[in-house]
Parts: structure tokens; sequence; C-alpha cells
């Protein structure tokens, strides 16, 4: 397999930011990056931009995790709470996905992208439950995410029964 050596000028998510040197496919370099502008062939001309390219990136890098931490702030003092139907003995209908908890907190004026919150599976109880939340590689954290039924939960035919 031929492989080529490029500088990358942008991140590419699973492959590295700008000023890394990444080997990678030669089709890949050749018909993705290379006309998306995403990288250049690593040469001795262009290992100049090298530093320019990493300084950037530091500077990107800080802005972004500063705007990840204001936004902690702001998500951890949220409330987040979900009513939702409920049958008999509180049984939900349906589940509170990953994309409820992110539409609930762009309610509140804040977007996030789907996949920052994160979670093993969709929660199908009523109660309390931790969710984490990860806006940056450093900024990682659990907020509260509360479900309610929306109607009065009646007594299963089973529990009835045993009174």
């Amino acid at each position: 397999m031929a492989t080529s050596n490029v500088l990358l000028l942008k991140p590419v998510e699973d492959l590295g930011g700008e000023g890394d040197q990444v080997t990678v496919k030669a089709g890949y370099a050749r018909n993705f990056l290379f006309p998306k502008k995403l990288a250049i062939p690593l040469t001795m001309a262009n290992k100049k931009q090298i530093e320019a390219l990493q300084k950037a990136r530091a500077i990107r890098e800080a802005k972004e995790l500063e705007n990840a931490q204001a936004l902690q702030k702001v998500i951890a003092e949220m409330s987040i709470a979900f009513a939702v139907k409920t049958g008999e003995g509180g049984k939900l209908f349906g589940s509170v996905t990953a994309a409820d908890i992110t539409a609930k907190i762009k309610e509140g004026g804040i977007e996030l992208p789907k996949k920052a919150v994160r979670m093993d599976a969709p929660i199908k109880e009523l109660g309390k439950h931790s969710v984490h939340v990860k806006l940056h590689n450093d900024v990682k954290f659990d907020i509260e995410v509360e479900v309610v039924s929306e109607n009065p939960i009646e007594k299963s035919a089973e529990e009835s029964k045993s009174e």
C-alpha cells in the first residue's frame, strides 16, 4: 500500500490538528485531504509552515478550552427535568435519550453537539439520573437529569391485588 506524508492545515477528526505531520494512504490524501484543502504534501519547502500552524493551533485550543469551561458553569447550574408519559406502576412509554437531553439544553440557549452527551443506555426509569457530558478533552462533568411522570402513577393490577 502506498502512503503519503502530509502536513495538516486544519484539524481532521481521528487524524490530528493543524501543524501535525501524519502518514496516510495515498488515495485518502489525493482524493479527500488535498481537494478539501485540509492538508498539503510534506516537503522541505513547506516544513517552515509547521511552526505558524502550531501557534495558530495553540491559540485555537486555548479559546476552545476557555469556552468549554464557561459552558460547563452554565450547564451545571441548569435544572434538567423531563415530564414523560407513564403507564401502570410508573413504567415509561419510550425513553429519554442523549438527543432529548441535548434538545433540553438547547432550550436553555446553549447549543451542544449530540455526541457531547454520553450515555451508556437511554433512561427508561423515573427518578434522578447522572449523565456524563464531554465538552472538551479537559472538560468532562456529570449533570443531574430528573425524569418525572406527567400523569399520576397508577398502581399496577398485581400491586392492587396484594393490598
